[in-house]
């Protein structure tokens, strides 16, 4: 995932109202720039950490730039939650993911559970996967996987990755709707997007939000399957790389 302009690089003022965080660039300008994470962002919204930003090209946006890394203990983190899913549709798009290959059509944003919306939708057996041998001893694949991304970038332990970095009930509910679509008979996985490099190992924050913690236990005895990620990055863009083990 190539970001779509290239980066500014400046220095964290204040991170404030969820949304905006100031910026002094280092041509010396002093900008307001959209923070496209809900979350607390703990350990990466420290005044004075180097950041970097996006320009868009659309006059009409009310801010123009878009913080997207954090500059920390001399790697990059990506703080941009909008990332995940274009991360994964590319790597599901290469085949990059071994896990979750084989199928012939990926929709985003499906209707399901109580008044959500999916992130990926798998469905049907590409042909090209089919085995050469009988039908009869053909590994058998699901028909439909329901895929939800999560991003992460917490991390307070050296080399720990953790999710959430606050409380996070509508992911819990996904958690709970995901269990339902196992139920149904088909395949449910919750993928966790690590925009980091320096993590090795995912671990649920049992302190900042216990119910999301009890939650994915739950839903890993029930079924549904747990998957994590961390990225290769630069400042020129964001690609899902290695799967790293979840410490339950």
């Amino acid at each position: 995932m190539d970001f779509v302009s290239p980066l500014q690089r400046g220095n964290l003022v204040a991170r404030y109202k969820r949304f905006l965080a100031d910026i002094e660039l280092d041509d010396g300008r002093t900008i307001t720039a959209h923070c496209p994470n809900p979350g607390a962002m703990l350990g990466l919204n420290t005044p004075g950490l180097p950041v970097w930003v996006s320009v868009s090209p659309d006059p009409k946006r009310k801010l123009a730039h878009t913080l997207e890394l954090v500059e920390i203990d001399g790697g990059l983190v990506g703080v941009n939650t909008m990332h995940p899913n274009r991360i994964v549709a590319e790597a599901l798009a290469s085949g990059a993911i071994t896990e979750l290959k084989d199928y012939g059509l990926c929709r985003r944003e499906v209707k399901y559970g109580a008044a959500s919306r999916i992130d990926f939708l798998l469905e049907g057996r590409a042909p090209s996967s089919l085995d050469d041998g009988p039908a009869e001893i053909q590994p058998a694949a699901p028909q439909r996987t329901w895929l939800e991304v999560k991003n992460c970038h917490l991390m307070r332990r050296p080399g720990l990755a953790e999710f959430p970095d606050c409380v996070a009930a509508r992911s819990t509910k996904h958690l709970q709707e995901l269990e339902t679509m196992v139920t149904a008979g088909d395949r449910a996985v919750v993928l966790f997007v690590v925009q980091r490099t320096d993590c090795t190992a995912f671990s649920a924050c049992h302190d900042l939000d216990p119910k999301f913690a009890q939650g994915l236990e739950r839903a890993a005895d029930f079924g549904v399957e747990v998957m994590v990620f961390t990225c290769q990055m630069d400042v020129t863009g964001v690609t899902l790389a290695a799967r790293i083990p979840w410490v339950r």
